[in-house]
């Protein structure tokens, strides 16, 4: 495993996360983009895939699952993704603008977060998978992914974001099909089947670049 620090805000809490993931791991990216615009200091620990370093005895002491990610804060240790974003959410965003608090807002969020454990996880993340563990990618997540890119290339043509009118743990979770979407289109024959979500892709990607700490501002955070 190698580690690499993040340096934090100033006012940010005293105690460094730990985060153990991969630099392929879609799961993993959307922890740390969303450690990035909290503004929280975090180490990034990699842990090896290839060596299968994820069902060594030290990783499965964090995760019996043997699956990324995995945050260490303080005696805490917390896996899946999806977990981990409501913890940083509930924790340390008090405006509640990455979660919203009220019934129908925090279910729409919830939606979509089980969207990226099923139909995201069963499509378009296997292909990060496949290059690690140089295998190829079947028809079937394909096609997984390109009914969930129509979907959602239609609901975002009525709204900028997939749950409230703002951003939320939802679209953290879904900037990894933008990371996917791009990667895949270097394989032969996955432009066509990737090609449906291009208003999502642009509006998703731009949650990525350095100016998003000035959108998660504008929403009241700190970032």
């Amino acid at each position: 495993m190698s580690t690499t620090a993040n340096t934090p805000d100033a006012d940010s809490p005293l105690c460094p996360i730990r985060l153990h993931g991969h630099p392929l791991s879609g799961h993993a990216h959307r922890v740390e983009l969303f450690l990035s615009l909290l503004g929280l200091p975090f180490e990034k620990v990699t842990v090896d895939l290839a060596r299968a370093e994820h069902k060594g005895p030290a990783f499965l002491a964090l995760n019996p699952f043997g699956q990324l990610p995995v945050i260490e804060h303080g005696d805490l240790v917390l896996a899946d993704s999806n977990a981990i974003l409501v913890y940083l959410a509930l924790t340390f965003d008090p405006g509640a603008q990455w979660l919203p608090r009220d019934p129908v807002g925090a279910a729409r969020v919830q939606g979509w977060l089980s969207v990226a454990a099923g139909q995201l996880a069963g499509g378009p993340a296997t292909a990060p998978v496949a290059v690690v563990f140089s295998r190829p990618v079947d028809q079937a997540p394909r096609d997984v992914a390109a009914r969930l890119f129509a979907l959602m290339e239609q609901h975002l043509a009525a709204q900028a974001f997939l749950a409230p009118a703002n951003p939320t743990i939802a679209d953290r979770c879904a900037v990894q099909l933008h990371r996917t979407r791009t990667r895949r289109r270097r394989e032969p024959g996955a432009v066509s089947a990737t090609a449906p979500v291009a208003r999502a892709s642009r509006g998703l990607a731009a949650l990525r670049r350095p100016d998003a700490q000035h959108r998660a501002r504008s929403h009241g955070l700190k970032a």
